[in-house]
């Protein structure tokens, strides 16, 4: 009895060896394990960003694509209250920049979100107009470019959530490393091609075809034209089908996400002389990665110059 009566008490003051109430079990952190953190919260404006993004982030982000349709012409988009409200809650934002994608500066400033981190790509490429012309926006063709970005969205995810430098680093590396065969593949196209002419319905892949070694022969009246929806004018339209019909051009690169009735005369005219039609789109088609998407496009390129 005396020795019941002293484990009694013993409980009451020190536990007496029973196991702890719920409210005294050791915390998570106690033990070493951290509860899994929320993923970071990215917008970017079209699905190309997207995916570079989760790429670098993996599960570690969450990421919206305001243009992701590879049917809708980006320079058309109107942006919607749904965009708004993601924008609102973004914690990154990556936009092209360069007058393509002016809508998310304006939402962001109309969501009052002030604290995210906001990734312009043309800024961070450091990609200007030349003297004598206008710059082409569309960075995303630009592999250097897109390497720039990488390590600019890598610097962006570590300062939302620096726990996970090494691994953002570790990925933004290995997506790098993918680039340089997309680089070593332009440089093959310009050594066997020799510098072949083309001709473009619009800008979208001059990156692309300058480190290609290519020459571009379409008038600037014709590209910028079809580039902001204007309807080109007779004479300059005559003086680019005359680029087929007089076979000066050994393919046409077509962008399909800014096709009308104009870019369908160049697309009929290359058929009816036997040019090869290279398309090209802005946004990643539907099942592609950034990589797969870039490669199938070089590969296309390159099958169609050797023909």
């Amino acid at each position: 009895m005396r020795s019941a009566a002293l484990c009694a008490l013993a409980l009451l003051m020190a536990g007496c060896g029973a196991s702890p109430s719920p409210a005294s079990q050791p915390t998570s952190s106690a033990t070493g394990s951290a509860p899994p953190s929320t993923p970071i919260t990215v917008v970017a404006s079209t699905n190309v960003y997207g995916d570079i993004v989760k790429q670098v982030g993996g599960d570690k982000v969450a990421v919206t694509s305001i243009i992701s349709d590879p049917a809708q012409d980006p320079h058309s988009y109107e942006a919607n209250t749904q965009n708004q409200l993601a924008l609102s809650k973004a914690k990154v934002v990556v936009e092209n920049g360069g007058g393509y994608d002016d809508f998310v500066d304006t939402m962001i400033k109309s969501s009052g979100n002030s604290s995210a981190e906001i990734i312009n790509a043309v800024a961070v490429s450091g990609r200007t107009a030349p003297a004598d012309g206008e710059l082409n926006e569309h960075i995303w063709y630009d592999f250097p470019s897109v390497a720039k970005i990488t390590d600019r969205i890598s610097a962006a995810l570590t300062k939302a959530d620096p726990a996970s430098a090494a691994t953002f680093t570790a990925n933004a590396d290995a997506f790098k490393n993918k680039l340089q065969p997309l680089i070593d593949h332009e440089a093959k196209i310009a050594v066997e091609t020799g510098g072949a002419a083309v001709a473009i319905t619009e800008p979208v892949p001059l990156y692309v075809l300058d480190a290609a070694g290519l020459k571009n022969l379409t008038p600037e009246e014709f590209s910028e034209a079809i580039e902001e929806g204007d309807d080109v004018s007779p004479e300059v339209l005559r003086e680019t089908l005359a680029l087929l019909s007089d076979k000066k051009v050994e393919a046409l690169v077509y962008n399909e996400q800014t096709s009308g009735p104009q870019t369908e005369q160049l697309k009929k005219a290359a058929d009816d002389n036997d040019i090869p039609v290279v398309t090209f789109t802005e946004t990643l088609p539907e099942g592609k990665d950034y990589i797969g998407w870039m490669t199938a496009n070089l590969d296309a390129l390159q099958a169609a110059l050797a023909t």
